[in-house]
């Protein structure tokens, strides 16, 4: 007779069996599995990790809910809680000592000790504090991914309500505030629409991904890869794209060479969503220190690009190429998956998040 942990293994072998993983092309020593079921899942944060395991909170923008991970001491995923729901768009999470922070459209909300209420077992996350509610309420670019910096303060980009236009502030800017939502401030100016930054761990230089606008033809402009190690900066929108298109609406009115150049032109509307430096151990020497990003794919382009995790190498605080490290996700022009962000596990694993095939897999590596 079989038993309910057997039923439970050939009741996952079923599921793991409908996505086809097999279509995931990976650099040689490279593995691919599934690792959890997550309707919608976006952004991800890693809450506390002890010897018995951990928890990994997960966002899920169309769903409107927020999902909480646990894993083992050997990384394997099991019980997945729905902790929130009803929520605009909960796009973005960061965990700090022991509170969870979820960015909505215009609120981000703070979960107090979350990491005990899992342990707990709870279904529902404690009521949550108002960290703000005075960020804007387009939801044209609306969702959020946030972080908090090397700084201690939180950063939220608020993106461009619209595909072209000059909103002015606080929107196609990078704002950052104290973890209570005090001292806010423009950190960065001239961003449409940012889903992914991450701080360099070699300088502390801060580096985002940023949207390209729509409707100037299949090939222009180029999604970006910037870099804003000081506050201050502007990177062009609405006035210029990839450092030399004069927008052309808006072009006329400044020069692209006032402007900040990205640090690496990306795939032109390739959706550059999550992006993570990997800072674990697990991955060849040639890849630590390097950023991973999550390309969700082309919505607006006649031949689909994009729905792949791209490679970008950095040296010397500079990006020097660009290139894919896993693709698979479209097949035939046809996608049946698509990465929207990244996170890695302190073993060294890397965790991808698709919220088309509502699913989180977990990236290996072993000597070939």
């Amino acid at each position: 007779m079989r038993t309910l942990f057997t039923l439970a293994l050939l009741a996952w072998a079923t599921v793991a069996a409908a996505l086809p993983l097999e279509t995931i092309k990976l650099p040689p020593g490279f593995a691919i599995e599934l690792w959890a079921r997550v309707d919608n899942a976006r952004q991800m944060a890693l809450g506390g990790v002890d010897a018995r395991g951990g928890v990994l909170y997960v966002g899920s923008r169309g769903a409107g809910r927020v999902h909480a991970v646990r894993f083992d001491a050997g990384y394997r995923a099991g019980a997945v809680t729905r902790i929130a729901e009803g929520l605009n768009m909960p796009s973005g999470l960061a965990w700090r000592n022991g509170a969870l922070y979820v960015a909505t459209v215009n609120r981000i909300l703070r979960y107090d000790d979350i990491d005990k209420h899992i342990d707990q077992r709870n279904e529902r996350a404690p009521a949550p504090v108002v960290v703000t509610d005075t960020l804007p309420r387009e939801s044209h670019h609306g969702w959020k991914f946030i972080a908090f910096g090397p700084d201690d303060k939180l950063y939220v980009p608020v993106g461009a309500p619209c595909n072209i236009c000059a909103p002015g502030d606080p929107y196609a800017a990078l704002l950052r505030m104290n973890a209570d939502g005090s001292g806010r401030e423009i950190y960065a100016r001239g961003i449409r629409n940012s889903v992914g930054f991450d701080w360099n761990p070699a300088d502390g230089a801060l580096w985002f991904t940023d949207n390209g606008r729509d409707m100037l033809g299949d090939d222009s402009p180029p999604d970006e890869l910037n870099r804003a190690p000081r506050a201050g900066m502007h990177f062009g929108y609405p006035f210029c794209h990839g450092c030399e298109i004069a927008d052309p609406e808006y072009g006329a009115r400044r020069k692209c060479a006032e402007f900040e150049p990205p640090a690496q032109k990306l795939g032109p509307h390739v959706a550059s969503l999550g992006m993570r430096f990997y800072a674990g151990t697990m991955f060849p020497a040639e890849y630590r220190g390097q950023i991973f990003i999550a390309e969700h794919g082309s919505w607006n382009r006649s031949q689909k690009i994009g729905y792949r995790i791209s490679l970008v190498r950095v040296k010397d605080g500079r990006a020097v190429s660009y290139e894919t490290f896993a693709g698979g996700w479209l097949q035939g022009g046809s996608a049946w998956g698509r990465p929207a962000d990244l996170q890695t596990l302190p073993d060294g694993s890397l965790l991808v998040a698709d919220d088309q095939a509502g699913a989180i897999y977990r990236i290996t590596w072993r000597k070939p």
